[in-house]
């Protein structure tokens, strides 16, 4: 009796697991966040204020996320990769020359991840 018991409680634990790795998994399958960067594309211009951006985009009906300055560059982040690419569109549009318009590289939580399992190269030699 008490075995079985014990078989129970085990049994519910692993499914409870389960089921925990499994919402887990879907939330991070589910993240389609996006970012765009501007930089400036030669040295004495600077990057445009994240207001500036903000009323551009607005103004073309697109919404965002967040802006972010960010060393040399301002990241402006999206919920699709759809709204990341009409915002592209209305920014080189819109802003005056020498900025670079760029989809920023996205890492999900998954890849950091898996790069902090694999370490910082364990070389020899």
């Amino acid at each position: 009796m008490r075995i079985a018991r014990s078989r129970r409680s085990i049994i519910g634990f692993s499914g409870l697991a389960l089921v925990a790795l499994l919402a887990l998994a879907g939330s991070v399958l589910q993240n389609h966040e996006s970012t765009l960067a501007i930089r400036a594309s030669s040295h004495g211009v600077s990057v445009p204020d994240g207001f500036s951006v903000l009323h551009h985009l607005d103004a073309n009906g697109i919404m965002i996320k967040s802006i972010t300055p960010q060393d040399d560059k301002l990241l402006i982040k999206f919920d699709s990769s759809a709204e990341r690419d009409a915002a592209r569109r209305v920014l080189y549009r819109t802003l005056p020359q020498g900025f670079i318009i760029a989809q920023e590289e996205e890492k999900s939580p998954a890849t950091l991840w898996l790069q902090r399992l694999r370490g910082e190269g364990h070389r020899l030699g």
